[in-house]
């Protein structure tokens, strides 16, 4: 069945969807939104060159978590035919807040991270699974 839904997604569907993800990230995480707060809460000082060391292998690594994400999301859209915009917006908004932003949280909660930081994390992989999401129903 796996091997099924798997030859029926449309892959560049599936990339365009954990691009938009990735580019939603690199606005997100800018001094535009919240790098100031975020980089506060992380303890990591921007202007350190020390700070960017290692960001091309963190940078690819998320991107295949979310182009792992969004190949998820396409299995099931496929299964339950999620195919206008509402339902989009709706199941992005249920997988982000019921999967992404729980599962963050609960391991910030051992790691004692402030509050804040949930919020900006998890709201990011909310917001993320929205744009996902409506990528791979918008594009037929």
């Amino acid at each position: 069945m796996i091997s099924h839904l798997l030859s029926n997604l449309n892959w560049l569907h599936v990339l365009a969807a954990a691009a938009a993800y990735f580019i939603l990230g690199a606005l997100w995480y800018s001094p535009v939104l919240f790098a100031k707060p975020w980089a506060k809460m992380v303890n990591m000082k921007m202007n350190d060159p020390n700070a960017k060391s290692g960001m091309g292998a963190m940078m690819a690594g998320s991107f295949i978590l979310m182009f792992i994400a969004c190949i998820g999301l396409a299995i099931i859209y496929q299964i339950i035919k999620i195919d206008t915009v509402l339902l989009a917006v709706k199941f992005g908004l249920f997988f982000g807040v019921f999967f992404a932003a729980t599962g963050i949280s609960i391991s910030f909660i051992y790691e004692k991270k402030p509050i804040g930081l949930h919020f900006i994390d998890g709201g990011y992989h909310i917001a993320g699974l929205i744009v996902a999401s409506l990528v791979l129903v918008l594009w037929k």
